[in-house]
């Protein structure tokens, strides 16, 4: 006699299976089996096919439940998902791309096609902290922001780079378009009302470098970079130009 494994799990329908095999013996006896045996399988067969259907209804209930939930359950996980990347690539206060985020698209960039980029610095921001506190200071920074994202194009990505320095990515831009967008940033921050307690405005400097496909973040913001500290000896509030190299 095989014993069953202690491992094998339970028949559920176990009593329904004895009754169909009762009810297929009488049928195979015939008439030498009787009527109130037939009767009684047949009883028997009725009652364990009812309790089957109660007993897969409920299955099919839980299973949908749990479907259900599972569905949910992943939904948030890829919520969840989307939420870490998102701030992993974005600047908590601004909603733009981080520094390492916009780096990571100057390279991939490059990696295709020229590429125009802006880097600008506000103007003695550190007074706004100083006199008003940081909470005025990070509403000068959201203003900065909006300023920008009503002048650069559609294509561009703006980044934050640090505490009040902002890059704007311009795929495909040449130097000299590269240049008029920084001109339209900086005259849009500059006639900006940020109600500062004092009445005073804010303006920004601006360093604009262009390169061809093939370079990389480290060299294009070099030039910005240097082009926005002549900016800043030449009086703020302006944008330079950065030459174009000549291997370039």
């Amino acid at each position: 006699m095989q014993v069953p494994s202690i491992l094998s799990p339970p028949d559920l329908f176990d009593a329904e299976h004895q009754a169909l095999l009762a009810a297929q013996a009488a049928h195979a006896a015939g008439a030498a089996t009787g009527a109130a045996a037939c009767h009684q399988a047949l009883g028997d067969l009725l009652a364990a096919y009812e309790r089957l259907l109660r007993e897969t209804r409920r299955l099919v209930r839980r299973s949908d439940r749990a479907e259900l939930e599972m569905t949910r359950l992943n939904q948030r996980l890829q919520d969840l998902a989307a939420e870490l990347e998102h701030r992993a690539t974005h600047d908590p206060l601004t909603g733009v791309f981080n520094r390492a985020a916009i780096i990571e698209h100057v390279n991939r960039t490059f990696a295709r096609q020229d590429l125009g980029l802006i880097v600008l610095d506000i103007d003695h921001f550190k007074r706004v902290n100083d006199a008003f506190g940081h909470p005025v200071g990070d509403t000068v920074i959201l203003g900065v922001i909006a300023c920008l994202q009503q002048a650069v194009p559609p294509a561009a990505e703006i980044g934050r780079v640090g505490g009040e320095e902002f890059t704007v990515l311009l795929p495909g831009q040449d130097i000299q378009a590269s240049e008029q967008v920084a001109h339209a940033a900086r005259q849009a921050i500059a006639s900006h009302r940020f109600r500062l307690p004092d009445g005073s405005g804010i303006t920004a400097s601006f360093g604009v470098s262009w390169l061809p496909c093939g370079h990389c973040f480290d060299d294009a913001y070099d030039l910005a970079d240097q082009a926005l500290y002549a900016a800043k000896r030449a009086g703020r509030n302006r944008v330079v130009r950065a030459p174009i190299p000549e291997h370039a």
